[in-house]
This record gives C-alpha cells, sequence and structure tokens, in this order.
C-alpha cells in the first residue's frame, strides 16, 4: 500500500467518521484531493470501490444507504458513513498487572499465526490501559503455533460461518473420502489442529484433524447457525488420545531400550544376561514400530508378528532411502522464519487508526518509546507522522491533524474523529482471548485474578466478535506433564536447585541431575526445561517428558547468569543449542519428515523439488542419527559427512540382520 493510499484511505475514515449523514460519492470526490488524480472518471470510480472494499477488508464498518427507501439500489444517490457506535472499542480500562497478562497473553502466538493481530490488539488497548509500568517476566512460555496445513482456509470458514468441504483420510480406515463439514471451532491438543462441526453427509458433530485433510479445503456459498451450548473448551477437553489396547513381548539387551523401560505400564517379564523380556503397552503399531526400529540390534520384537514385520519393513525401507541419497549436495538457503499472516503495508492504515488515540492517551510520548511500542523504527515512525499531519478533508475549517514534536516528545491535537481505538477485530480477539484461557490453564495459573479480570473485560469490550473466544481453544499441557510442570515452576518462584532423574534418549540411559531452573518454555507441541546444570557447569534445555522423577531441594540456586544474555537469548524458543565443537548433519528429508527441520532448528536448508528438503543441523553427537533415520523407514537419510552417512549404512545393516534372526 503506498503512502498516497494509505492518505485517501485515513482521509475517507476521517470524513466518513465525521457525520452521522454522511457523504455522497461527488461530495468524497470533491473534498478528497486523490481521488481528483484519476485518470478518468471510470478510474476514480474503480479507485472509490477498491477503497470501500479495502476499509470492510481490515474491519472498517462502511456503511452505504439511500435517504430515500425507493432509491436503495441507486448508486447515483447513496450515502456513505461510518457508524461510530460500530467503529469505536467500547469504554473499558485495564490496570497495569490486567495489561501486563495480556501481554503475555500476546506472547502466546508463535511468528506467522495470530501474531501479527494480537500484537494490533494490544496496540488499542493500550491507549485504555493506566500508567503503571508493570511487566511479567514470565517464567513459563507456552507458544501456539498455526502451521497446520490449511489453517487460513479452515479459520475463514469458521469466522464467517460457511460450509467447508475437503478430502480427508480418516485414521480408523485409511480412506479417503469428499466431507463437507459446517465448522462450530477450532483446537489445538496433542500437537495437532482440530476442526469440530456438523458432518453434513452423517449428521452428527465430528472431529476432523487438519493434517489428515488430502487436499485443499473449499469454502462454499452459505452459511449456518452455531449452537449456542456449543464451546470449544469443552469439546476439546472430551477429546484423548488413544488408550493402549495392544500388547508387544520385546527382547532388550540388559541397561539398554530405556525409552520402552519408562513407558507407563511396561513390565518386565524376565531378566537374563543377554536379554530382558519386556511386556509394553502400546495404542498404534506404526510409533511403536518406528520406536523399537530407532533402537536398532537392542531390541527385537517377539509378539506380535504384524509389529515386528513392520519393523522390518522400516529398517528396509531406511536402508533403500540411506543407499540412494545423493553423496554431494551443496544447501545455499539459510532456514527462514514462517511468513506473517499479513504483510506490513497491509496493516499501515490500522497502525496509523491505532497511533492517534494512543499518542491523544499519552500527551507528550517519547519517539523512542512509541516507536518500540508499534514495532516499528523511529524514520518509519517519523513518516507516520508526517502522514497524519497532511491527511484530512482540505476544505473543512481545522479539518487536519497538528502534530508536533519537542524535545523528543509528541503532541497531537484536532483529531476528535479518531480519538478512539478501532473495535477489536475478530482474529484480534481471538488472539487475546485464546491467548489468556492457555495461560489460565497452565499450572499455578488457574486462579490468576488479573488473568480473570483482563478476560471478563476484554470480553465485554470485543462485543460481537468475544464469540471467537468459544469457538476457538487450545490444550497445552497434559495430565502426565502437569506435575513435573508444577514442581518446576515451584523451584523458580523459589530460586532453589531441583533434582531430577533424566532420560537420555541418545545415550539409551537414565542419569541423575542437579539443575537451577531458569524458565520453562513450549515448542512444537513439546515442554522444555532451561537450566544451569550444576554437574555439567553450563546452561542445558531438557524434555520436561523425559523426567522421570523431579524433586525440590532446600539448596538456592546459585549461578550468575548474565540477564542481558538470557533476554535476549528469549526471544527465541529453540530447544537445541548450537556450539563451537557441533557437527553439522545434512539430511534429505521426504514430504512426511520435513517437521525435522522445524523439530531440530535446522541452520540452513535446500528445497528439492516435489517438497523435499535437505536440511543442515547442529549436534553436539551424531550418535542417535541412524536411530532417527531407522524410525522414520525411508523419509529421511543422511548426505553428509560421508563418514555418518557410511556408519548409518552400518548401522542399518546391522539392524536388518538382528532382525532376520527373530
Amino acid at each position: 500500500m503506498s503512502a498516497k493510499r494509505t492518505e485517501r484511505l485515513l482521509t475517507l475514515v476521517i470524513m466518513l467518521l465525521s457525520s452521522r449523514r454522511g457523504f455522497t460519492k461527488e461530495e468524497l470526490f470533491e473534498e478528497i484531493d486523490l481521488y481528483r488524480e484519476a485518470t478518468s472518471v471510470a478510474a476514480r470510480e474503480k479507485l472509490f470501490d477498491r477503497d470501500k472494499a479495502a476499509l470492510r477488508e481490515q474491519g472498517i464498518p462502511l456503511e452505504a444507504y439511500s435517504e430515500d427507501a425507493l432509491f436503495d439500489n441507486d448508486n447515483t444517490v447513496q450515502r456513505y458513513r461510518i457508524s461510530a457506535e460500530n467503529y469505536r472499542l467500547g469504554g473499558v480500562s485495564f490496570l497495569p498487572e490486567e495489561y501486563a497478562v495480556l501481554n503475555l497473553a500476546a506472547g502466546v502466538w508463535d511468528q506467522g499465526s495470530l501474531d501479527s493481530a494480537a500484537s494490533r490488539a494490544l496496540r488499542k488497548l493500550s491507549s485504555r490501559s493506566t500508567d503503571g509500568g508493570t511487566e511479567l517476566t514470565p517464567l513459563i512460555q507456552p507458544r501456539i503455533t498455526t502451521d497446520a496445513p490449511y489453517w487460513d482456509t479452515v479459520w475463514q470458514a469458521l469466522t464467517s460461518r460457511a460450509p467447508l468441504r475437503f478430502p480427508y483420510r480418516a485414521a480408523s480406515t485409511g480412506r479417503e473420502e469428499m466431507r463437507t463439514v459446517h465448522p462450530w471451532g477450532m483446537g489445538a491438543r496433542f500437537g495437532h489442529w482440530y476442526v469440530v462441526g456438523f458432518d453434513t453427509t452423517r449428521k452428527a458433530e465430528r472431529f476432523f484433524r487438519l493434517s489428515r485433510m488430502t487436499g485443499e479445503p473449499v469454502i462454499l456459498p452459505g452459511t449456518f447457525e452455531v449452537p449456542a451450548s456449543f464451546d470449544m473448551n469443552q469439546t476439546l477437553s472430551s477429546l484423548s488420545r488413544s488408550e493402549p489396547d495392544r500388547i508387544a513381548v520385546v527382547a532388550a539387551r540388559p541397561g539398554s531400550c530405556q525409552v520402552l523401560r519408562v513407558r507407563k505400564d511396561t513390565e518386565i517379564l524376565q531378566t537374563g544376561e543377554e536379554w530382558d523380556v519386556l511386556r509394553v503397552p502400546y495404542a498404534a503399531s506404526s510409533p511403536m514400530a518406528a520406536t523399537i526400529a530407532g533402537l536398532g540390534v537392542n531390541a527385537r520384537v517377539r509378539e506380535p508378528q504384524e509389529l515386528a514385520a513392520e519393523v522390518v519393513r522400516l529398517l528396509d525401507d531406511a536402508h533403500a532411502a540411506a543407499l540412494a541419497a545423493p553423496e554431494h549436495l551443496e544447501i545455499s538457503g539459510r532456514a527462514r522464519p514462517a511468513p506473517r499472516r499479513k504483510s506490513s503495508s497491509q496493516d499501515h492504515l490500522l497502525r496509523l487508526l491505532d497511533l492517534v488515540p494512543y499518542l491523544l492517551a499519552h500527551p507528550g510520548a517519547e519517539v523512542g518509546e512509541t516507536a518500540r511500542r508499534f514495532d516499528v523504527t523511529e524514520v518509519q515512525l517519523t513518516k507516520d507522522l508526517d502522514l497524519l499531519f497532511v491527511s484530512g478533508p482540505r476544505h473543512y475549517p481545522d479539518g487536519l491533524m497538528d502534530v508536533n514534536i519537542e524535545e523528543d516528545r509528541i503532541y497531537l491535537t484536532n483529531a476528535r474523529d479518531l480519538a478512539e481505538p478501532v473495535k477489536l477485530s475478530m482474529d484480534e480477539a481471538c488472539s487475546l482471548l485464546v491467548g489468556l484461557q492457555a495461560l489460565r490453564e497452565l499450572p499455578g495459573m488457574r486462579d490468576n485474578e488479573a488473568i480473570i479480570s483482563a478476560q471478563t473485560k476484554l470480553t465485554a469490550a470485543a462485543g460481537d466478535a468475544a464469540r471467537i473466544g468459544t469457538a476457538v481453544a487450545t490444550k497445552l499441557t497434559e495430565d502426565d506433564v502437569d506435575p513435573t510442570l508444577e514442581v518446576l515452576q515451584a523451584a523458580l518462584h523459589s530460586n532453589v536447585r531441583v533434582d531430577v532423574d533424566y532420560f537420555v534418549p541418545t545415550r539409551d540411559e537414565i542419569t541423575r541431575r542437579l539443575l537451577e531452573p531458569v524458565r520453562i518454555f513450549l515448542h512444537q507441541d513439546t515442554w522444555y526445561l532451561e537450566a544451569w546444570s550444576v554437574d555439567s557447569d553450563g546452561l542445558r534445555n531438557f524434555r520436561l517428558d523425559r523426567i522421570q522423577r523431579a524433586t525440590l531441594t532446600d539448596q538456592p540456586a546459585t549461578a550468575d547468569l548474565d540477564e542481558e544474555f538470557l533476554a535476549r537469548d528469549r526471544r527465541s524458543v529453540a530447544p537445541y543449542r548450537s556450539g563451537d565443537a557441533d557437527l553439522a548433519v545434512t539430511l534429505l528429508l521426504e514430504p512426511r519428515a520435513r517437521w525435522i527441520a522445524a523439530q531440530y532448528n535446522a541452520d540452513a536448508v535446500q528445497e528439492l523439488g516435489e517438497d523435499r528438503l535437505a536440511a543442515r543441523l547442529k549436534v553436539a553427537s551424531s550418535a542417535w542419527i541412524p536411530g532417527l533415520v531407522a524410525g522414520l523407514g525411508g523419509s529421511a537419510a543422511v548426505i553428509a559427512p560421508a563418514e555418518l552417512r557410511a556408519e548409518t549404512l552400518r548401522w542399518l545393516d546391522a539392524a536388518r540382520a538382528h532382525q532376520a534372526l527373530a
């Protein structure tokens, strides 16, 4: 969006807000100089139509009406206006501690999802927050990502209440079928996004996992009503993981296969010098087979035979992929962050409309602080202020805003029509309401008064847009992690050390650690503890689902950590820390294994066509790579270094020979 178009749109908003009666097109063209730059009457009409569509697209409630009901459909006599009541955010103010938790709620969204909407919502609400400078340092940092396939399309259908049709492969049957659904809500749990709604074929409410959609969903014409009793939080709570209903009998070498031994309800049926015999419950054969394949020569399935055959197939496919992988590949592209849902150019007008009420609520705001709040440079802020100064009707008395900068402080006057923030849009309301609910679900925060009061006020201020708060939900923790999370949170608040038993899959062992917790964060649906390891004398990350036991001690945390370094480091939630001695490993990833690049924080990637990807990872040890490749069953292969490629082939040969002895 060019500066001239932004100026024209801003002037249009100012005029349409200034009169309840509104204006005809001719009156608008007369008052707004930039319309006269059109090369013809037809071009000017087209320009005006585009501007109307742009305002409505960005949530500005532009109305068209006729003063004579007989001419409702006659564009030549229509008048245009923006209803101040529908435009302006309802009267609400937030205490410093409430605005602080709103900041935390906005920070829940990962880049590339609703984070830009959350930032816009905070800008609007900043003019309604009493000054207190309260900031909360989040010791627990959840993250909600919306990188699931077709998320944007499903979101659009949900918010517009439009039917959705998509091809879908059900987990229970494996068959692909076309489904038509009225989407009532969306939710994230167990690392997956789901859409819930009325299945028009089965005439019943159904869950659909977005990652099981096998093609682009299509939004259909029409609309529907959502049952008044529907609440996505309650519906999401009813979703559960498949309970183990099968039993595997596995021979495991003594002291190895800890990943099986620590599973809930695993029994040791027999011990021996060469083999222990384990009874391991499991729910689905594919993940269980992948786990056992990754153990190589240390495990062998005795029962059932179907599971043993699946392990052999994974190893055979991994071996074939390892042989076929290219031996030399130069990666030229660096890993790039996911794009934002909306570009900054599209956000420019909304930023200006948010800037005016903020400056009016904070007279004398510092240039640097204002630029930081609006996430722009001081140079860009100066350009925005210049644009505010020249925007407005030319022929109205005092039609233009006055903008002055004195001693690096901003003063804005004569901006009565834009004094109130724009109402929260659907995605803005969603970002904060769902973020607050996600915080409220975390252990230790469920009865937080600031979160509860901020949630209540925000729901009232959002008006009709607040309905999205019952249509979108996330569940970020589960019962198996909550007890550990509570212990670690207590250690953080008390600033004491914690004694843990930790499962290290790369070494297939359980170790005892003395840790000084720093923060807890969520990445790719997995919780991590960042802590100073007393034993290793360094900062490390630990997966919470691998902590077998966590006990508070009475020993105070004594590590002298660089707070400036930690503040910089906290902007990233990558769970894997790279060091100078790390080895660079390049993997070839098929479409089903592309997640590896994000999960293991690839520092460089190269698209190879057909949705295949080469990814370069930095790892402290490469010993676990052959097991990873084996479990992926042909979806990944080692390209470099050559020594690891050769070692992986030898590892797979030995594992295949071992399984053949069964």
